[in-house]
């Protein structure tokens, strides 16, 4: 399979490091060398339906492609305001697509597995054309009065049409259970039987727990798809990591002792938006015609779980 078009939609609010400093004992001086993030889009009165459907609607246009074509969708998703029916099945029908659908939560690493999964089907013959929508608002998980974790997070939407092809050269997925490292849990709706006790926790972080996680997986994740294709970190052109934190981007560009250069990031005034970091970055890099034709691209994401992934395709 190849990567055919790409699209990508951010919220229109824009929230400063100093706006957040407004209501929290944290100030841009706290935040930016700790995150290396100075603004985030947030959701404010868009729907992330709606968001997702405009997301899908640009790669399809991208791919010179009507949603009629479209043999499968899968939508990467953590959280949103439905829990049925399956958020695919929201951009389906605002697409106009007629194709079977799926949903996954991996997390932020959401597009490498849906990546993965496209593949199996490409490699069982059963698919020509697919789409990945990434769709996440991770503001909406955490406690904004919590300074530790609401200030690195921003919502979006990014989506890619995959095709016939050759491009996407290797996969490699990895998990470690750590459910007390990064988590989120909600309270379901109560029946007159339950007598266990019940809690609604917002987002919680171990922050070193994560880092150190992150730096490792990613490392490893690169390092073996690398070398199942014959390369090296050198061939490469651009690695396109998860925007979770500007210094575990710094310390696995450190691991693969790679230049500067070759890592484009959009942290700074992106945030971390989940599985949707990936394709919104890729999108965003294609435009500004930053991939040139026959470009090694290899892209790393970790998240909750703890899952992690990486994809090695030449543009």
């Amino acid at each position: 399979m190849k990567i055919s078009g790409t699209g990508s939609v951010l919220p229109k609010k824009v929230v400063t490091n100093d706006m957040l400093a407004e209501f929290l004992d944290t100030s841009d001086e706290w935040i930016y060398p700790r995150t290396g993030v100075k603004s985030r889009h947030v959701i404010s009165d868009e729907k992330l339906e709606d968001m997702a459907i405009e997301a899908a609607k640009k790669a399809l246009d991208d791919a010179g492609m009507t949603a009629s074509e479209l043999d499968f969708i899968i939508c990467s998703n953590v959280v949103n305001e439905y829990i049925t029916p399956q958020l695919s099945c929201i951009i389906q029908g605002g697409i106009g697509a007629t194709c079977p659908c799926l949903d996954i939560n991996c997390a932020c690493a959401g597009f490498i597995y849906a990546l993965d999964i496209a593949e199996s089907h490409y490699k069982a013959g059963r698919v020509k054309n697919v789409l990945i929508v990434c769709a996440e608002e991770p503001t909406r998980m955490t406690d904004w009065s919590d300074r530790r974790t609401c200030v690195l997070f921003g919502d979006g939407a990014g989506a890619v049409v995959l095709t016939p092809g050759d491009n996407i050269k290797g996969i490699s997925l990895s998990s470690a259970s750590a459910t007390d490292k990064l988590y989120q849990i909600r309270t379901l709706q109560p029946t007159p039987y339950i007598t266990k006790e019940e809690v609604d926790i917002p987002l919680q972080m171990k922050g070193q727990d994560v880092f150190k996680f992150a730096v490792k997986a990613s490392s490893s994740d690169i390092t073996k798809v690398l070398k199942e294709n014959g390369i090296t970190a050198d061939d490469v052109d651009h690695v396109l990591l998860h925007q979770a934190n500007i210094r575990i981007i710094n310390a696995i560009r450190d691991y693969l002792e790679q230049p500067a250069e070759k890592f484009p990031t959009n942290i700074e005034d992106h945030g971390n938006s989940s599985s949707s970091c990936c394709p919104i970055l890729l999108d965003e890099c294609r435009r500004k015609g930053i991939f040139k034709k026959g470009d090694k691209v290899v892209m790393s994401a970790f998240g909750a779980g703890f899952v992690s992934g990486a994809a090695l395709f030449e543009w």
